[in-house]
């Protein structure tokens, strides 16, 4: 054979077998996955046993160590990104030209913890629980030693939000090291510690270290499946800007027999400016809301497609009629909201006592669109409280401010992450979809925007790519309370998931 033409039949079946050596089939993803699943779970449990408070120095630092040697033991170099002093954790493989690159978002963090609200020892001992009647009963960590349950569920903070995501993650790597597959595409990681808090040094860090971000798209390893629990992927998510308002009585606290039908309840004050935000359908008042919002027949066509039904999610959240924000559950997520998210004003229970409070204070929480800034929104709400009579403070009232005004209130806002939403057809779209469908064909959903917030913006602006995110936690894992918990049949294909999308060419 002429040597010339055996050496470009060598390269061209060279490439041929990298090719589809690199894939993948059902059978094989569900195998490999289910026989890396017992030895996952243990790291997993290693993981989730470190507290991760994003508030606490000591916490991120413990995750940060751990994080770095799990990525390092994989063959991935890493950096730590400083902002404030607050550390990201940058990881990067080795770089093949001719592959397209995906940053993989991953968080840290998670919500801080009442231990004494959860039914186990420690929301950071992990807990293995199967189904018993109305209730769930722990049982040994060996008992994955022998056949595994999908319904059996792991129960610690985290173990949905985010930490079970990043750990399908690196399983699926660990199964495609052993079988000698590299990834379809270049990886680069970014792990976040502050995301609970919005992520406040993320943007700078993405700003300050623009050409490490570099990539073709941005995989999100965060935020908990539809209703249906079908495997889903989220094109985006919406923002969310927090208020606090606190409504001022007399200076002090009064005995409510001798000043009651005399000095004003500030509860009352606060609670008919609430009743004036929100309809009792549920829609809000306040003038331009939501204005901007719109749906092209594209988007109506693809909310429609979700399978969900209103009286199935209604009775799973144990609720007689949902509010009128939309026509579907799909259609409501598309809107911005605006949610009381707590409320205090003197004492209740055990420690109830007879007396007018001198304040009441009301935390309120929008979820924003990219149709509805959250500056925008923000300044709607001030306007509508002014409108309602309120003199508006900056702290305590002072002496003149009470002779002058009848209803005082101060205003304090915090603006957090940003809203994102990415086109569902692209050519990253399409490559997750093939990852997709490789592993569950057509059983599997997209959704145009989360309900939830994402730290994504910084990312997007930029770097100028698009961000999607690919849900495995079950519905019902309490995310962000206490028993937080992820279902192991979810986590097994999360797994499946990404190796699904790891071994298709993204072109």
């Amino acid at each position: 054979m002429n040597t010339k033409y055996f050496s470009v039949f060598a390269i061209i079946l060279s490439f041929t077998f990298q090719k589809t050596f690199a894939q993948l089939s059902k059978e094989e993803i569900i195998s490999e996955s289910k026989k890396e699943l017992r030895a996952s779970l243990l790291t997993f449990q290693d993981y989730l046993s470190i507290p991760n408070n994003g508030k606490v120095p000591a916490d991120i630092e413990a995750n940060l160590n751990w994080c770095q040697n799990a990525f390092q033991s994989r063959g991935f170099e890493t950096r730590i990104l400083k902002s404030n002093q607050v550390p990201h954790l940058f990881v990067f493989g080795k770089t093949d030209p001719q592959k397209k690159t995906v940053l993989v978002y991953m968080q840290v963090d998670g919500q801080p913890v009442d231990s004494s609200a959860w039914e186990q020892e420690s929301p950071y001992i992990p807990a293995l629980k199967m189904k018993e009647g109305d209730g769930w009963e722990e049982i040994n960590w060996n008992f994955i030693q022998g056949p595994i349950d999908p319904e059996w569920k792991v129960f610690a903070r985290s173990a949905s939000d985010s930490k079970g995501p990043t750990m399908a993650f690196l399983s699926a790597l660990d199964i495609l090291q052993k079988k000698g597959i590299s990834p379809a595409v270049n990886l680069k990681f970014i792990l976040d510690f502050q995301e609970e808090m919005s992520s406040p040094e993320l943007a700078k860090v993405v700003s300050d270290n623009k050409k490490l971000f570099e990539a073709d798209g941005i995989l999100i390893m965060d935020g908990t499946r539809h209703f249906s629990n079908l495997p889903n992927l989220a094109f985006g998510a919406r923002g969310i800007a927090t208020i606090t308002l606190k409504v001022f009585g007399a200076k002090n606290n009064l005995h409510s027999g001798q000043y009651g039908n005399f000095a004003p309840n500030p509860v009352f004050t606060a609670s008919r400016l609430l009743s004036a935000m929100k309809d009792e359908t549920g829609k809000v008042l306040i003038p331009g809301f939501y204005d901007g919002v719109n749906f092209s027949e594209s988007d109506l066509k693809a909310m429609a497609a979700v399978p969900e039904s209103l009286e199935q999610i209604q009775d799973e959240l144990g609720i007689a009629k949902a509010e009128k924000v939309g026509n579907s559950y799909q259609e409501a997520m598309q809107f911005p909201s605006l949610n009381i998210r707590g409320m205090r004003a003197a004492w209740v229970g055990d420690e109830v006592r007879t007396i007018i409070p001198s304040e009441a204070i009301i935390e309120i929480d929008m979820r924003t669109v990219k149709e509805t800034p959250a500056e925008r929104q923000i300044e709607l709400v001030r306007e509508f409280i002014v409108g309602q009579g309120f003199h508006i403070v900056s702290g305590e009232p002072t002496d003149e401010d009470r002779k002058a005004y009848s209803k005082i209130i101060s205003f304090d806002y915090r603006i957090g992450s940003e809203p994102f939403r990415a086109e569902m057809e692209s050519s990253f779209g399409n490559w997750l979809e093939k990852g997709m469908s490789v592993v569950f064909g057509d059983n599997y959903i997209k959704t145009r925007l989360t309900g939830g917030s994402q730290p994504m913006a910084p990312f997007i602006n930029i770097l100028g790519v698009p961000a999607v995110s690919v849900r495995i936690p079950n519905p019902d894992n309490s995310i962000h309370g206490p028993n937080e918990n992820i279902r192991i049949g979810n986590y097994l294909e999360g797994i499946q998931t990404c190796l699904g999308i790891l071994t298709q060419a993204f072109e």
